[in-house]
C-alpha cells in the first residue's frame, strides 16, 4: 500500500472558562442551525415536494443573522454553522441514496455537541492550535505526534456527556506498511471468549460493562433519585456518563490492541459476517452482545487492513461454521448452544465448538482467494423463508439468539 489516506487524531484538552464559555455557545449555535434548515427542507417537501439544497440554506443561513430574534448566530465563528449546513446536505444525501433514515432534529441533552472548524477558522503551528474567536491557543495533550510535515484540513471540537472535551485533527497520512508475512488466520467470535483463533489461541472476552456494573448500577440509582430539571439531576447524570465513558474507552482501547495485533501478524484474516443489528433484538443477550464489541472488532479489522495491505474475507452467515467437521465435511444435525465441545458421528473426530469453527472459516475464506467465488451456505443450511438474520447455530424457535 502507497497512497494517502484521512486519518482523524483525536486529542483531550482543558479549556479555560473563556474558551469554555466560547465553544458551548458555538455548539448551541450549530444546533439551533440544523434544526433550523432542517425544518425548512421538511417544510418545503412536505409542502410542494420541493427540495431545498445546501446553497438556499447557507443564503438563509445570512439572513437570519440578521434578524433581532437570530442576532446571536453573528456571535460565533461562522464556519462550524457552514459546516453544519454541509453535514445535514449529506445527511440528506445519504437518506435520497437509502442508505440512511431521514434527518432528525438536534436536542441539547442527546445529541452530540460539537463543532467543525475549516483552516480559515483555526490556526496550528508548532502544535499550538488556536481556534476563531479565541486570543489564546487550546490546552492540547499531545498524546501522540502528528504526521511529520502534515497541516489539519479540518478541526472538531466535542464534549462528552461526561463533561470532557476534545479535538480532532484530520490530516493526510501515509501509514507504514507492515513487514510482509504469509500467514492466514479464520477468527470466530464469541461471549465466553471475544475471539477464537484457527490456530487454536482462545482471547478471552474482558466484559468491561460487566466489571463495572455495581458502579454503573449505583450512578443509575442516584440518576432516578434526583428531581427533573433540577441542577444535582445534571450532576447525577454527568457522574453517570463518566462511567459510561470510562467502560467505553477500556473496551475501545482493548479492541484496538487486538485488532492491531492481529493484522500485524497476518496477512489474510476471515471472518463471519454477523447481522449483529438483528441479534441485538434478543433481550436477554443484547447487553452482552453490545459489551463484547463485535461491530466495533469488524469496523477496526475492515480499516486497518485496508490501511496496512492486508486482506479481510467476509464469509457468508449462513455457512455452518461450528456443525460442519473440518476433518471430514460432515454436517451435524443440530447443535445446541451448550454444547461447547462435540464428536464427529462420520469420523469419530472431538472438536472445540468455536475452534473448530474458525479453522472452518479459514478453509472458506482460503477458497475464496483461490477461485474468487463468494462462499455459500453448505448443503442444508441454505437460508429459508421465516429463518432469523442471526448465527447460523442457534435454534429456530429463538429469533435473534446468537450461538455464542
Amino acid at each position: 500500500m502507497g497512497g494517502s489516506v484521512k486519518r482523524a487524531f483525536k486529542y483531550r484538552f482543558y479549556p479555560n472558562d473563556a474558551q469554555a464559555a466560547e465553544l458551548s455557545r458555538t455548539f448551541g449555535c450549530v444546533r439551533k442551525v440544523y434544526n433550523l434548515a432542517l425544518a425548512v427542507r421538511s417544510q418545503a417537501w412536505a409542502t410542494g415536494q420541493e427540495r431545498v439544497g445546501y446553497g438556499q440554506t447557507s443564503a438563509m443561513l445570512t439572513a437570519w443573522k440578521k434578524t433581532e430574534e437570530l442576532a446571536f448566530l453573528a456571535e460565533v465563528s461562522s464556519v462550524p454553522l457552514q459546516q453544519t449546513l454541509r453535514h445535514l446536505q449529506a445527511a440528506y444525501v445519504r437518506f435520497w441514496g437509502r442508505q440512511a433514515k431521514h434527518p432528525r432534529f438536534k436536542t441539547k441533552r442527546k445529541s452530540r455537541a460539537s463543532a467543525e472548524y475549516t483552516r480559515s477558522a483555526f490556526r496550528y503551528v508548532d502544535g499550538r492550535l488556536t481556534l476563531a474567536k479565541m486570543t489564546e491557543p487550546l490546552d492540547v495533550v499531545w498524546s501522540r505526534p502528528l504526521p511529520a510535515g502534515t497541516m489539519p484540513s479540518t478541526v472538531t471540537v466535542s464534549r462528552d456527556p461526561g463533561g470532557r472535551w476534545f479535538v480532532s485533527l484530520l490530516c493526510e497520512d501515509t501509514p507504514s506498511r507492515m513487514p510482509a508475512t504469509t500467514n492466514a488466520i479464520g477468527l470466530d467470535v464469541g461471549l465466553t471468549a471475544l475471539v477464537t483463533l484457527s490456530t487454536g489461541e482462545k482471547v478471552q472476552n474482558p466484559r468491561h460493562e460487566r466489571r463495572d456494573r455495581k458502579r454503573l448500577t449505583r450512578a443509575q440509582r442516584a440518576l432516578a433519585r434526583k428531581e427533573k430539571g433540577s441542577k444535582n439531576r445534571e450532576k447525577s447524570r454527568t457522574r453517570m456518563a463518566r462511567v459510561h465513558a470510562r467502560i467505553a474507552d477500556r473496551r475501545r482501547d482493548h479492541l484496538h490492541k487486538l485488532t492491531t495485533r492481529l493484522v500485524r501478524e497476518n496477512q489474510t484474516l476471515v471472518i463471519e459476517d454477523l447481522a449483529v443489528r438483528a441479534m441485538l433484538g434478543n433481550h436477554r443477550l443484547a447487553r452482552a452482545l453490545s459489551d463484547a464489541g463485535w461491530r466495533e472488532l469488524r469496523r477496526m479489522l475492515e480499516y486497518k487492513t485496508a490501511w496496512y495491505g492486508r486482506e479481510l474475507i467476509t464469509v457468508d452467515r449462513w455457512f455452518p461454521s461450528t456443525k460442519l467437521c473440518s476433518v471430514c465435511g460432515a454436517v451435524a444435525d443440530t447443535m445446541p448452544l451448550n454444547t461447547r465441545t462435540w464428536t464427529c458421528a462420520g469420523c469419530g473426530t472431538t472438536h472445540d465448538r468455536d475452534g473448530n469453527a474458525a479453522t472452518n472459516l479459514l478453509a472458506a475464506g482460503l477458497a475464496v482467494t483461490a477461485c474468487g467465488a463468494g462462499v455459500r451456505p453448505h448443503r442444508e443450511s441454505s437460508s429459508r423463508p421465516g429463518r432469523s438474520v442471526v448465527k447460523q447455530e442457534a435454534p429456530p424457535a429463538r429469533v435473534g439468539t446468537p450461538s455464542r
